[in-house]
C-alpha cells in the first residue's frame, strides 16, 4: 500500500521509526523488537539508513521486508543522498518490487563523523534524489523530511519551508517532521507550510527524552530548542534513569495526544529501538483519544 493512501483514509496516521542494529549484529537481533512493535499495529514503520549501524541499503531493505512480509505492517525504508550515486540508487530501488515494498523515504542524510570531506555527488540535496526516484520509479510513494524549527543549515524557517515545497514539487507525496518538544512550534510551522503552498500530508515527529546526552545531541546536531518543562524533567531525574524514562514517555504521550486532538495528519514516534517507548506512547495515545 502507498503510504499516501493511508493519510487519505485515516484521521491521524500513527507510525514508528527503528534503526538497523550495530555492525556486529544482523537483522535477526531485532526480531523481538519488531514483534513487539508490529503487535501494536502502527500504520507504518520506517527503517533508517544508518552509516553507523550494520550499514548499507541491504540491511535496511532486509528489515523493511521483514516488517512488511513477515509481520504485515507497511514499511518505509530510508534512502540518503550522502555518498550515493545513480548506480547505487538503482541497485537499491530495483529490489523493491521483489521485496513487496511500495514506499521510500528520500533524505539528504548526515555524513559519518569520521568521513573525509568530499565534493558534492550527483544528489546534493534530497530534492535531487526525489526527482530521480520519481522519474525512474513512478509507482513508488516517496516521503521526505520536514523541519518544524527550520533545518540547522538554513537561514530560518521560511527558507527551510521553501526547500520543503521544492521537495514536494520534485515528487514527495508526504512528509515526516524532525522531532520537537513544543507542539506550538509544530502548529506554527504547519500553518507556515500551508501558506507557502505545501499541500501534502505532514506527520509530526516526537521523541521521548531519555537523558542529558541525548538532548545535547539533539540541540547541537538538529537545532532543537528545549522548553522549560523539559529542563525541569532533566534536572529532577538526572540521577534516576528509570524515572527519567517514565517521565519522558509521559511527556511525549501528552504531546501525541494534543497533536491528535488538533487533527494533525499523522504522528511519528522515534522509538530508538526501545519497545517500551512504542508501547507506552501508543497505549497512552489510544487511551487519550
Amino acid at each position: 500500500m502507498r503510504i499516501s493512501d493511508l493519510y487519505a483514509s485515516k484521521k491521524t496516521v500513527v507510525s514508528l521509526e527503528i534503526f538497523p542494529p550495530k555492525k556486529d549484529k544482523g537483522p535477526e537481533s531485532l526480531l523481538d523488537t519488531l514483534q513487539t512493535m508490529t503487535d501494536l499495529r502502527p500504520d507504518f514503520i520506517s527503517v533508517t539508513y544508518s552509516a553507523g549501524g550494520s550499514g548499507g541499503s541491504d540491511v535496511t531493505l532486509d528489515i523493511a521486508s521483514m516488517i512488511k512480509n513477515r509481520y504485515g505492517v507497511e514499511a518505509l525504508p530510508h534512502m540518503t543522498c550522502i555518498q550515493s550515486n545513480p548506480e547505487a540508487a538503482a541497485r537499491m530501488l530495483d529490489q523493491f518490487p521483489d521485496r513487496g515494498l511500495s514506499n521510500v523515504m528520500a533524505l539528504r542524510g548526515d555524513l559519518p563523523a569520521d568521513a573525509a570531506p568530499s565534493a558534492p555527488g550527483p544528489y546534493r540535496y534530497a530534492k535531487d534524489l526525489i526527482a530521480h526516484i520519481k522519474a525512474r520509479y513512478p509507482d513508488l510513494c516517496i516521503g521526505a523530511a520536514a523541519y518544524p524549527e527550520g533545518h540547522i543549515d538554513c537561514d530560518g524557517l521560511e527558507q527551510s519551508t521553501r526547500y520543503m515545497l521544492e521537495k514536494e514539487e520534485a515528487g514527495a507525496s508526504f512528509f515526516v517532521s524532525q522531532l520537537f518538544f513544543d507542539n506550538q512550534l509544530f502548529y506554527r510551522f504547519y500553518e507556515t507550510a500551508r501558506k507557502m503552498g505545501v499541500k501534502n500530508p505532514i506527520s509530526a515527529g516526537v521523541m521521548p527524552i531519555l537523558g542529558r546526552s541525548q538532548i545535547q545531541k539533539m540541540i547541537f546536531m538538529c537545532g532543537v530548542s528545549l522548553p522549560a518543562s523539559i529542563i525541569r524533567i532533566l534536572n529532577k531525574y538526572e540521577n534516576d534513569p528509570e524515572s527519567l524514562v517514565r517521565a519522558g514517555i509521559e511527556y511525549s504521550s501528552r504531546q501525541l495526544c494534543d497533536l491528535a486532538d488538533h487533527g494533525v495528519d499523522g504522528v511519528h514516534i522515534y522509538t530508538m529501538n526501545r519497545p517500551a517507548i512504542a508501547q507506552g506512547n501508543i497505549r497512552n495515545l489510544r487511551q487519550g483519544r
